[in-house]
């Protein structure tokens, strides 16, 4: 039995296309609101210190020693 899958947005059938979503309009909607931030992960805050002396990894520039 197929499950009938809905478009995260607003509810219509997904398009095989755009699949998860029902269409342009709402892949673009889902995009936008990446790129503007719209969606956030819980964290923690960060304290000024860390921010200041960040750790050694993969998103450092280890090369200016």
């Amino acid at each position: 039995m197929a499950v009938a899958e809905t478009c995260p947005i607003c509810g219509k059938p997904t398009d095989p296309e755009h699949k998860p979503f029902c269409g342009r309009g709402c892949r673009d909607r889902d995009l936008l609101k990446w790129l503007g931030e719209g969606y956030r992960v819980p964290a923690e805050p960060v304290d000024s210190d860390t921010i200041a002396n960040p750790r050694p990894g993969l998103d450092t520039d280890d090369s200016r020693d």
